[in-house]
């Protein structure tokens, strides 16, 4: 049998220790009875011991709060002014509109930056550069200054050439950004003929527009309808003889008028004949050389021919005028418009039904994008 251990009360000493062990180890038997859980006492007793801001602290907390929210603001909308390094400027993220500084007129800005400083900022956009370190920016206006700045750091070893102060425009399209550069060099520098056309032509094969045509309606909007035809005359010069002239720049306007409707007429391969065996020292010497080319093809258009069969005039392709489009092929697109829209006629022994069809889907693929 198990041996029955004879239990004895415990003295006070030992009721004393057991009560005090108790206490230590359970929440206040006090606050139990109130109903107040323990977390919300710790809760009770921090709210005690939190003083509130004064009027002023609120009020000065206000105006920092009001004054981050318009400098997000600012920054969002391309108000805000920041000193970049040089460093992170990529001036060739956009095919620049004006093809020729003269080192007179950069000497002339590099001293006027500085006896003065840079009076204008240039603007900028963020570039998308996934996988590098470091943002880096597009120019968007501002070329010469940048060159001009970059000279005199180059020159001087000058820390305060190191940056240069700019304006992070929000990022836009392409035809935006065109757009904004052209608007800045017609305002500020005249741009050439043929640059017009030049630029017209690379935005529309870098597909911030539709075809040459849609580039020079928008980045031209503001010019009459016959300074965009004028420009489309000089866009069709640089597509066909962009690559041969050495000086397209100084064609004035009525030799580049002429010599882009001899080549409506079919004239390039004479005209790019008659460029490959010269070497003009300029703009007037190159004319010499394309002048007897155009007499030449205006002659064959007009006389028809002494001797022998008349010659039949070479069909004209390309745009006819601000309306009608002639394409190489002999089908020529007219267009109008009435109060119900805008209209598309075609014309041309090429068209067929199996054509017609093929347009359609094209078409619709255009304007469900």
């Amino acid at each position: 049998m198990v041996k029955r251990r004879r239990l004895e009360a415990p003295s006070t000493d030992d009721l004393t220790r057991i009560e005090a062990e108790f206490r230590s180890e359970t929440f206040d038997r006090a606050a139990s009875v109130r109903g107040i859980a323990p977390i919300a006492q710790v809760a009770a007793d921090s709210a005690s011991q939190f003083q509130p801001d004064g009027a002023d602290s609120r009020a000065a907390r206000a105006r920092a709060e009001a004054d981050a929210a318009r400098l997000h603001a600012a920054q969002d909308s391309g108000l805000l002014m920041v000193d970049l390094p040089l460093e992170q400027i990529d001036e060739d993220a956009m095919i620049r509109d004006r093809m020729t500084m003269g080192e007179a007129e950069m000497l002339e800005l590099r001293q006027s930056i500085a006896s003065h400083g840079l009076r204008l900022p240039i603007e900028v956009f963020a570039l998308e550069q996934e996988g590098r370190a470091g943002q880096r920016y597009g120019l968007l206006s501002g070329y010469r200054r940048l060159l001009a700045t970059r000279g005199l750091r180059d020159l001087t070893q000058a820390d305060k050439y190191a940056t240069i102060r700019a304006i992070v425009r929000p990022r836009a399209d392409a035809g935006n950004a065109f757009v904004q550069m052209i608007e800045e060099n017609e305002v500020r520098e005249n741009l050439s003929h043929f640059e017009r056309g030049r630029i017209a032509v690379i935005a529309a094969n870098h597909g911030a527009f539709a075809n040459t045509e849609d580039a020079v309606d928008k980045l031209f909007g503001s010019g009459s309808k016959a300074k965009r035809s004028k420009i489309r005359s000089f866009s069709l010069i640089f597509e066909e003889l962009g690559d041969m002239l050495q000086f397209p720049e100084q064609l004035t306007e009525r030799r580049g008028l002429q010599l882009a409707t001899a080549l409506r007429q079919g004239a390039e391969s004479q005209v790019r004949q008659a460029l490959s065996h010269a070497a003009p020292e300029d703009a007037d010497a190159e004319w010499a050389v394309i002048e007897p080319v155009i007499r030449q093809q205006d002659q064959g258009v007009r006389d028809p021919g002494r001797g022998g069969r008349p010659k039949r005039p070479a069909t004209a392709h390309g745009w006819l005028d601000d309306k009608t489009l002639r394409t190489s092929s002999g089908v020529t697109i007219r267009r109008s418009s009435d109060s119900r829209g805008h209209l598309l006629r075609l014309e041309g022994a090429a068209l067929t039904t199996e054509l017609v069809d093929s347009l359609m889907l094209e078409i619709r693929s255009l304007l469900e994008r």
